[in-house]
């Protein structure tokens, strides 16, 4: 849904743009008589209002998205557009919180003064989930009523449908059954499992407000996301021996370069791993 969402606004400021710059409606034919130079001046306005590399690069996507659908539904070919290239992005490094700080999060979260019992119950579940299982934000709160009590073997729909199985460790097990215990609200097999003060389901800013406001009162920096306790889960499995190959699975990756990130997190091990295999070292 994030993808729909963003191609379609860096479209509409691409016909936005053609309006003007082409005078005409940008029509199915009036693409295709596009010329290298007319991308490439929209990149350049683009570049002038403050977009960086990697969003450059997403709307270069947006643009090769709308001409392969030209191709498919209008028989228009552009092979300007079907060749040009957008910047380069630099590899990003992910972010993972320490140990600690993981602990900590989900220890505040469950003990949070401000908080119903069951409200902090419910946040410390979904951090575990997110810490202990690797689970994306909306993987978490698509679980259901069905998924109680908490499996040994969790059935994931990640990205794109593609279904994992992610093992759940004891700690998790637990912090989502003594939730599920307290929650006010019956948690139908059908209905989503984590709730809102209200009643309904959760929603994830709701999430990423909570850890905001741990980021404070642990004082950690803007990096600790919930995003980046599924980093610290695939990096402290990393730092402990797990296989790439496995944390692959268990993070639903389709592919291994996109794993390998993780090795750059976790340099040091890598070179103590080399160090006792390599048969010179």
């Amino acid at each position: 849904e994030n993808t729909v969402e963003a191609y379609g606004s860096d479209l509409a400021d691409f016909f936005n743009f053609l309006r003007v710059h082409l005078g005409e409606e940008p029509t199915p034919k009036a693409l295709g008589r596009l010329k290298a130079r007319d991308i490439r001046a929209h990149l350049a306005q683009r570049r002038r209002d403050g977009l960086s590399d990697a969003s450059i690069a997403r709307l270069m996507s947006s643009i090769k998205a709308l001409y392969r659908w030209l191709g498919r539904a209008h028989d228009i070919e552009n092979a300007e557009i079907a060749y040009l290239q957008g910047p380069k992005r630099k590899a990003r490094l992910p972010r993972p919180v320490s140990i600690e700080a993981a602990k900590d999060m989900i220890f505040e979260a469950e003990t949070d003064p401000d908080s119903a019992t069951w409200i902090g119950a419910r946040d410390a579940a979904v951090l575990s989930l997110l810490y202990g299982g690797g689970l994306r934000i909306s993987e978490a709160l698509n679980l259901t009523g069905a998924d109680l009590p908490a499996p040994e073997r969790l059935r994931i729909s990640g990205k794109g449908g593609k279904v994992r199985i992610v093992p759940l460790i004891p700690a998790v097990r637990e912090a989502v059954d003594a939730y599920a215990a307290v929650c006010p609200y019956a948690l139908t097999k059908g209905g989503p499992l984590f709730r809102g003060a209200k009643g309904g389901a959760l929603n994830p800013r709701l999430i990423q407000g909570l850890v905001q406001k741990l980021r404070g009162v642990l004082g950690l920096p803007d990096t600790a996301t919930p995003h980046a306790l599924r980093h610290a889960f695939a990096t402290h499995l990393l730092a402990a021996g797990a296989d790439l190959r496995a944390i692959q699975t268990l993070l639903g990756h389709a592919s291994l370069s996109t794993t390998q990130v993780y090795t750059g997190v976790d340099a040091s091990r890598l070179r103590e791993v080399h160090a006792a295999a390599h048969p010179r070292a």
